[in-house]
């Protein structure tokens, strides 16, 4: 797991200009300080993770068991509730604000977000099949997947079988980006390279696993 992490927004992507005059693509994350509603631990929960709340919401428009749950931590509350799985929450305590301060220009991190929805989609996109010839004897099949079952044993389709069907719209984490800029003061966190989702996704910034 991750020994710090973060709750961001996808604005969008733009590009800089490295030392060595190079074009350097970048995708903007706008982090907005999120507050510590819960802390919960090995001992009493089964893992250890910090649970955070990010800009704000009329209390009026809370049920009850939200308004209770933001009450009983004295927290303001948030847009919504996300949950941070952490090694160690030691140094964490309720009603804290974590913001873009926690990372650095050339850490390594991974960011998960749910990916962009493209609908129903042939094998051709969706699992860059090459479809069929396109020459003699290839009859409107050009972009058809081809023979998906067996023989007569065992006679059925496998589970599993690549096939057509709903794109996109997955939980996917992009690993091993590099932090270009953090700044705190703007509330913004620029990663080298594309993150997946649309404009207005929300994604998880952590520390990466495998950097």
């Amino acid at each position: 797991m991750a020994n710090k992490a973060i709750v961001a927004e996808k604005v969008g992507m733009t590009q800089l200009w490295d030392d060595d005059n190079r074009v350097v693509p970048v995708t903007m994350l706008r982090v907005s300080p999120c507050r510590i509603v819960q802390i919960k631990t090995t001992e009493r929960d089964g893992y250890t993770a910090l649970q955070v709340t990010y800009g704000t919401k009329d209390p009026s428009k809370l049920n009850q068991p939200q308004a209770g749950h933001f009450g009983a931590a004295g927290v303001d509350p948030g847009v919504r509730l996300v949950e941070l799985r952490l090694d160690d929450v030691s140094d964490y305590e309720v009603g804290q604000a974590i913001d873009a301060s926690i990372l650095e220009a050339g850490e390594r991190i991974d960011v998960t977000a749910v990916s962009k929805g493209k609908g129903f989609a042939g094998t051709m996109k969706r699992h860059n099949f090459s479809g069929q010839r396109a020459s003699h004897g290839a009859h409107r099949v050009h972009r058809k997947p081809g023979a998906i079952g067996a023989c007569a044993t065992p006679a059925r389709v496998f589970k599993g079988t690549r096939m057509s069907g709903r794109m996109g719209n997955q939980k996917v984490t992009t690993q091993n980006l590099t932090v270009v800029r953090a700044d705190a003061e703007q509330d913004l966190l620029l990663v080298k390279g594309s993150v997946p989702g649309p404009k207005g996704a929300v994604v998880v910034v952590r520390d990466a696993v495998k950097g």
